[in-house]
């Protein structure tokens, strides 16, 4: 049976919306209102998906429930098993004391709180982004600030919001790669108009996490290391965007900025030392406790803390450079990547304009990638990294035993979300949401930005943004004659702003700091803030179709 996708199945429209979004509602009064355990809420929302599609929608009852399993599937490979793995490796380094190595480099360079999170949750989470993604850069980076002395709380805030300007080159390009699929324009042209948008939000963003930190006192006393930080990111990622070499813009850009504000701080250093236990509420700015400094060690101890995860960039690069000649191989009888046709779902949803430009039958493929995937990467690392540090069987248990409570509340809540944007995808009920969108005309690019900020909220990556509005967003920017280079772009960097208020990323950050049950105040404190930074991408996209010189901007 062909299930033929309706976008307005009821006679109003308004009604047909609102039944649309009924799922977040949902999700949001469960989550935010009720303050409902977060599987609980993302349970809701997904059952509440799957009623909308087969009573409102007419979708069948075993194809939204394969939908559902199609994105279970993929909630837990790869971001389960990346998590997982991640909070193991860095239980690891914990446990065994090889993370005060890795506290007491960082230290080093600045024992500010306010550097601390633009090193961390910044830099080196723009690398893990460009090398992983899939929720690798929170897990790792919330924990390795938390580690550091930052309030649990903040640090999962904080690299949240870091995990932004770097998401639309994440996983070595996937994004956009997923982009030029569903609208057939060129890579390296959709590279070239991200290229312009992207660093505008990379300048911006180290200086936000410190404002999100203390006052505007405060942040502008480190504002040259901000600057030092951002500027270099912001270059690099301009540079590889416009480079065939783009796949590699976040890997590069995090090192290079990582290792630029690095060498930086150990010339300059703040005039006051900022840390969260001698700057809490009431406490006096100007006889606030100093923080004894931690002596800096030489290169050669540096490279020695930080082996762990200089094994873990090295096996990321090398994998992530090869990935296609990999999953295409084989390693004796087993294959690099095994491919699930989902029976009963695969080519039987209809999609319809002005969705697509013509009919075409939506694909239900689960791409099993064991080797490449991010998961077995740190999964490797972790085994090198339990030679090296000799860890015996009962520490083994105990690092396990950890890991398995800090990850009881986060697997279901991912497995239901990815379910939730999975019948929304395959029951049509996302388009409805976007097709709204087109309503709006000439305004149409700051929305475009908007959609793709919702299509990343809907189902937790860019990548799957970009595959649900995609083709909608060109087709829409060719009806309004705009540029539909800027408005398939948009839909990724707009959308790389809802990475830090789906269920699933800050599932994954409560997990980091073990602060499970907080997702609905963490929610609460972000939503704001990727509100506002969408709100930026989607007046820089304003200007660049109809303002000049940003018109120039736009390649033709």
């Amino acid at each position: 049976m062909i299930y033929t996708q309706n976008y307005s199945p009821l006679s109003s429209l308004f009604l047909t919306t609102v039944l649309a979004a009924l799922p977040i509602f949902v999700l949001f009064y469960l989550l935010v209102v009720k303050r409902s355990p977060v599987p609980i809420a993302a349970f809701g929302g997904a059952i509440t998906a799957i009623i909308i599609a087969i009573t409102v929608y007419r979708m069948p009852v075993n194809m939204a429930g394969l939908a559902f399993v199609h994105g279970a599937l993929f909630g837990m490979v790869p971001i389960c098993w990346a998590i997982v793995t991640a909070m193991f490796l860095y239980n690891t380094t914990v446990i065994t004391g090889q993370f005060k190595r890795i506290k007491d480099s960082v230290a080093g360079l600045s024992a500010d709180h306010r550097l601390q999170a633009v090193l961390i949750a910044f830099a080196f989470g723009a690398f893990l982004e460009g090398a992983a993604g899939a929720g690798t850069p929170v897990a790792i980076c919330a924990a390795m600030l938390v580690g550091l002395g930052f309030e649990p709380f903040m640090a999962a805030c904080l690299c949240l919001i870091a995990n932004t300007s770097p998401v639309a080159y994440g996983g070595f390009g996937t994004p956009l790669l997923t982009l030029s699929g569903v609208t057939g324009i060129e890579t390296q042209q959709l590279s070239n108009m991200a290229g312009n948008q992207l660093p505008f939000l990379s300048c911006i963003i180290p200086f936000w996490l410190v404002r999100c930190m203390c006052s505007w006192r405060e942040t502008i006393e480190v504002l040259p290391a901000i600057a030092v930080a951002g500027g270099s990111f912001a270059l690099c990622q301009f540079l590889f965007a416009h480079s065939s070499v783009y796949p590699l813009t976040d890997l590069a850009g995090g090192i290079i900025s990582l290792v630029v504000t690095g060498l930086f701080l150990r010339h300059w250093k703040p005039p006051v030392i900022w840390r969260f236990e001698s700057h809490g509420k009431g406490v006096d700015r100007a006889n606030a406790p100093l923080h004894t400094p931690i002596e800096r060690m030489s290169l050669i101890m540096t490279l020695k803390a930080w082996i762990p995860f200089i094994i873990l960039c090295a096996i990321m690069i090398t994998v992530g450079t090869n990935k296609k000649r990999i999953d295409a191989g084989t390693l004796g009888p087993v294959r690099g990547m095994y491919e699930l046709h989902i029976p009963g779902l695969d080519k039987q949803v209809q999609r319809m304009p002005p969705v697509v430009e013509k009919q075409t039958l939506e694909p239900a493929i689960f791409k099993f990638n064991w080797i490449t995937t991010p998961g077995t990467s740190v999964f490797v690392t972790l085994l090198i990294v339990l030679a090296i540090l000799r860890v015996d069987r009962p520490t083994l248990k105990r690092i396990a035993k950890q890991t398995t409570k800090q990850m009881l509340v986060p697997i279901p809540t991912i497995v239901c979300m990815l379910g939730l944007g999975y019948v929304t995808r395959y029951g049509g009920l996302d388009a409805t949401l976007g097709i709204v969108f087109k309503n709006t005309g000439a305004l149409y690019p700051f929305f475009a930005a908007i959609l793709g900020w919702l299509g990343v909220f809907l189902t937790g990556t860019d990548a799957g943004s970009n595959a649900l509005f995609g083709s909608l967003q060109k087709i829409t920017a060719l009806q309004l004659h705009l540029n539909s280079t800027l408005i398939t772009v948009a839909n990724s960097t707009g959308g790389v702003m809802g990475k830090m208020i789906d269920a699933q990323s800050i599932c994954v950050a409560t997990a980091a700091t073990e602060q499970v049950g907080t997702e609905a105040d963490i929610f609460k404190f972000v939503l704001p803030h990727s509100i506002m930074l969408a709100a930026i991408i989607g007046f820089l996209v304003l200007l660049q179709a109809y303002v000049y010189p940003f018109t120039l901007m736009v390649p033709k």
